[in-house]
Formats: structure tokens, C-alpha cells, sequence
């Protein structure tokens, strides 16, 4: 896989246009908007999956961000047109006894795509770079053990030819509150709420400084972090969609609608 990169760009539909016609007062994206440039999107994802399957690669996209960041609904975004077959979205549970007394990657790596196969990873191993630190789940000297170890798990799947992505989605804590706010009174999402979210939020300061490690010591040329603004999700999903398909050289790609991804969404963190 060449080293990824990102590309800044104004050539984006939503830059197109007047921005009354795009944009909210929030300067949160139009719906109508949303809806027409993520169909066209969706096109080019057929369009990858298609070339995955018919040479055999394999594609790991890992998601991690802030509790009510939206991991899950931009991985829905990914795969909304997929072929299910041949694409699917892991979420772990807690390790169990047996898998407690396992390498620390291993239950993860059982996961790793096949050939022709598409994995999104909902959470991942970086669970230990995060919530397992913030509550106590980890001993410190697991939470540094981990960092010895990281970097070399991710550079041998990229040297054995796995396409691998990282995700990360960012959010304020105001925006936090809200969210969680948004599905304390709507009956349709109450059950995203758990006890663990609220104690979450109460340490958004501890994630923090958390995330910022993280970005610092597994942020590599082999494996950076896409850190995305997901305040707004519709924009933050249109732009983890560009920048993945932007990093892939598929067959068929439309280069006149994959050209970049925005300034004000996108940061790459590269130089661990």
C-alpha cells in the first residue's frame, strides 16, 4: 500500500455553490445536500468494493472517536450499498476469561479481513489506548506495553498488504452533552445510552489528553490517524468516505468527484 496521503481542496460540491444553498446559520450541511453527494459516493464505494473483490485485497478501516461521535452511523455511511458478503462491521465486547489471558491483539487479529473482504472496525485495539486507561481496566504497565507493540502489529498488515485506515472522530464536549441530551429524550436511541457514556463525559478532559498520546506515538507514515470534525456528522462522513477512496487507486474511480478532502474537517497525524 503507498503511504497515505491527504489532499486539500476546494473542488468539493459543497464549495460549489452559493452557500445559502448548502450551508445552515450552524453552518452544519443541508440534508437535501447531504443525501445527493453521499449517493454519489456510495457509486464510488460499489464501485471499490467491486475492485477488492475481483483482485483479492483486503481493506481494514478502524473507527475510534469520542463516546456519540458517530462511529457507528459513518460506518453505515460506508456500507450502506456494500455487498454484505464481502464487507462487515465488528464490535467487540468486553474480553472474556479466556480471552483476558490472551496476546492482547488476538481476538482482534481473528478479525482481520480475508481476501476480497471489507472490515470496519467499531472500536478496535485502541481501546486500551483510551477507555481501558481512563477506567481503571488496564494496569499502566498494559497501557505501555501497548504502545511497544502497536506500531509493529500495524506496519507487519500494511507490509503483508492489508489496505488499513483509521478513523478517528472528534467532537466538543458541548457537543457531547448535547448528543447525549438528543437520546435521553428520544425513545428510538435510549438504547445507545449506558452508565459507562455519562462517566465518559465526565472524563472528556482525561480523552483528551489520551487522544492527543495516541495521535502522537501510533500516528505513522505506514498507519496515521484521520482525525475528522464530527460536530457535524453529515460532513464528517462525506470526508472520511473522500479521504479513503482519495488513498486507493481502484478501477473506474472518478477523479472529477474524488478529488480531496476539506481543510476544516480533515487533519492527518502522521509522524509517530
Amino acid at each position: 500500500m503507498n503511504i497515505q496521503k491527504i489532499v486539500y481542496t476546494e473542488a468539493l460540491a459543497e464549495y460549489q455553490q452559493k452557500p445559502k444553498n448548502i450551508f445552515k446559520k450552524s453552518g452544519k450541511i443541508e440534508k437535501k445536500f447531504y443525501e445527493e453527494e453521499s449517493l454519489k459516493l456510495q457509486y464510488e464505494l460499489v464501485k471499490l468494493q467491486k475492485w477488492i473483490i475481483e483482485t483479492g485485497q483486503r481493506l481494514l478501516v478502524i473507527f475510534e472517536g469520542m463516546d456519540t461521535a458517530g462511529k457507528s452511523s459513518t460506518i453505515k455511511e460506508f456500507m450502506n450499498y456494500l455487498n454484505p458478503r464481502e464487507a462487515r462491521s465488528v464490535a467487540l465486547p468486553k474480553p472474556n476469561s479466556k480471552e483476558l489471558g490472551q496476546w492482547y491483539f488476538q481476538r482482534h487479529i481473528k478479525q482481520i479481513p480475508n481476501a476480497g473482504e471489507i472490515v470496519f472496525f467499531d472500536r478496535s485495539w485502541y481501546n486500551r489506548a483510551g477507555i481501558e486507561q481512563v477506567f481503571g481496566f488496564c494496569t499502566q504497565a498494559q497501557h505501555e506495553h501497548f504502545y511497544r507493540q502497536v506500531n509493529s502489529v500495524e506496519e507487519m498488515l500494511v507490509d503483508d498488504g492489508v489496505l488499513f485506515f483509521k478513523f478517528y472522530l472528534n467532537i466538543t464536549k458541548k457537543t457531547q452533552i448535547s448528543r447525549i441530551k438528543d437520546r435521553e429524550e428520544n425513545p428510538l436511541k435510549s438504547w445507545k445510552l449506558s452508565k459507562l457514556d455519562y462517566l465518559s463525559m465526565e472524563k472528556y478532559d482525561e480523552y483528551e489528553v489520551l487522544r492527543d498520546k495516541m495521535f502522537k506515538l501510533s500516528g505513522t507514515l505506514d498507519a496515521p490517524w484521520c482525525e475528522l470534525d464530527a460536530n457535524d456528522k453529515k460532513r464528517a462522513r462525506l470526508n472520511a468516505v473522500r479521504y479513503l477512496l482519495s488513498n486507493i487507486d481502484y478501477e473506474g474511480k472518478n477523479n472529477d468527484l474524488i478529488t480531496g478532502v476539506d481543510r476544516k474537517i480533515v487533519k492527518l497525524h502522521n509522524k509517530g
